[in-house]
């Protein structure tokens, strides 16, 4: 391909993998040619892309003037790890990023730039980011790959030292996302008025829930941080202290997010129970009952509480029948149902407390799904401790739970613990909590069968999705018509427990 440009600038600037490649008035590089008159004063910027792949699929059209290289526009895929927390982080990070003028690649497309969201909650976790940059530079040889997140708020010089990795952003960095990356890529970032009004840059329609990285649920972050320092727990070393998102723009990015099509918005946070703890005049039960007044979104999911934030206020939302857009669905972490164990994490509640906020959910809340997360094998777990742990979640029956093998984590006071529990004892605890748990999730499931749930699908083929009590349902086979569902609200009534879903007919 030769490309001849007449350029009011005798400086080039083009960087392929992190290398400045031309500087002077003429620049042969990827078949590709430009040539310059010795008095052109005007710079350009070649972006950090593969160039022959993204300049033959931009034609040079007719009308732009010889002195103008083509726009190019960088394309973006996001893997987010973890929590919902990450969730929202990566998907305010691609709408800011559409914004910019880049595009969301998709699954089969090869990205311009790789951008994982890390965990670094376990060492799993950091182990599944190192495998998955790697994962990376292998499949996307000439992509920009960033490492973001967690993991290295945590540690950054490792990070930075993964072969593969050519840019680190932490957490604390990621409001600054779009300009590092326009930065690294030599181009600069606009606002794209034509994305916000529903246009791609050249004219075609654009997909707003595209922000959204394949998911029909918005996740809102209202708070972040931690002030609690849970003794096993990173979390406020990479998160910080706790502070509360002003609820006018909690209301605001749920508008935008119902008028972009979203039916439902998940309300993330490290500890939403003390929303509002900063600010005058507010907590989380106000904060709701603002954004169900001042919203129309047609459902409100809440993603995780501790037992002491449950109060008579907050419960009366869920029992109000006005509130019938709040999901029946509590995470509440359990973490251990030791007294002795849950005093030594530093945890602010009993195993007594902890079931007599499940009963009081169970009461006020009908049909309401009870979700949670359990450490197996923290220092110090003795046999009786971990029978106590096994009692309470028998005497709790959850929807579902989420087990980890405790990980000691660099900068934690638990690491220092003494009695750290032999690897292979936590994972047989693990494995034991991890049988119950699926006894218990088939147990709900099952007694669900002939009731009427609204789902919200989230796929067409198959046809699949998530009711309001947090339930994974399948369309019946047989009754799949081709009509798209993706993205719409329907009564099913829901039928037999099948390899993890409930299967469902159109009610």
């Amino acid at each position: 391909m030769l490309i001849e440009c007449c350029l009011d600038a005798a400086v080039i600037r083009g960087v392929i993998r992190g290398r400045i490649i031309a500087v002077g008035t003429s620049l042969k590089a990827a078949n590709i040619t430009a040539r310059f008159s010795p008095a052109q004063t005007q710079e350009i910027s070649l972006p950090y892309v593969s160039l022959p792949r993204q300049l033959q699929s931009h034609s040079m059209p007719s009308n732009i003037p010889a002195t103008r290289m083509p726009s190019i526009t960088p394309s973006v895929i996001i893997e987010t790890h973890g929590c919902k927390l990450n969730t929202a982080d990566s998907q305010r990070i691609a709408r800011d990023l559409i914004t910019a003028g880049f595009t969301i690649a998709g699954e089969a497309e090869t990205p311009d730039v790789y951008l994982l969201n890390s965990c670094t909650v376990t060492h799993v976790a950091d182990r599944k980011a190192r495998q998955a940059i790697s994962a990376a530079r292998r499949k996307f040889p000439d992509a920009l790959i960033v490492a973001a997140g967690c993991y290295p708020e945590r540690d950054t010089e490792t990070v930075a030292a993964l072969a593969g990795v050519d840019l680190v952003i932490t957490n604390r960095q990621k409001p600054e996302i779009v300009a590092r990356l326009s930065e690294r890529l030599a181009i600069k970032p606009a606002l794209n008025t034509a994305r916000k009004s529903g246009l791609n840059p050249n004219g075609d329609v654009f997909d707003p829930m595209l922000s959204l990285l394949g998911r029909t649920r918005a996740s809102i972050k209202i708070q972040e941080g931690c002030d609690q320092v849970c003794a096993y727990c990173i979390v406020p070393t990479v998160r910080g202290r706790e502070r509360s998102v002003p609820v006018a723009e909690i209301v605001d990015q749920a508008n935008q997010a119902s008028e972009r099509g979203c039916k439902e918005i998940v309300l993330t946070g490290t500890q939403l129970g003390s929303y509002g703890f900063d600010m005058e005049g507010t907590s989380l039960p106000d904060m709701l009952r603002t954004l169900l007044r001042e919203t129309g979104v047609q459902r409100v999911r809440v993603s995780s509480l501790q037992p002491q934030e449950i109060t008579d206020e907050l419960l009366e939302l869920w029992s109000d029948s006005a509130s019938v857009r709040l999901c029946p669905h509590f995470h509440i972490a359990l973490q251990s149902g030791s007294d002795a164990v849950l005093e030594r994490m530093r945890r602010r509640y009993t195993a007594d407390g902890f079931l007599s906020a499940v009963r009081r959910v169970r009461d006020a809340v009908p049909g309401v799904a009870i979700t949670t997360d359990v450490i197996a094998g923290f220092p110090g777990e003795t046999d009786e401790d971990f029978e106590n742990t096994v009692a309470v979640l028998e005497a709790a029956a959850f929807a579902d739970l989420h087990v980890f093998p405790y990980s000691a984590r660099p900068g934690t006071s638990a690491a220092h613990f003494g009695e750290q529990v032999p690897d292979q004892v936590r994972a047989e605890r693990a494995a034991a909590i991890r049988e119950l748990g699926a006894r218990d999730f088939r147990h709900f499931r099952e007694a669900l069968a002939g009731q009427t749930h609204t789902v919200l699908w989230e796929r067409d083929d198959p046809a699949d999705g998530l009711t309001a009590n947090y339930v994974r349902v399948r369309l019946d086979p047989q009754l799949r018509t081709g009509r798209a569902r993706a993205n719409a609200i329907e009564d099913v009534i829901l039928g037999e427990f099948n390899d993890g879903w409930m299967m469902a007919t159109p009610a």
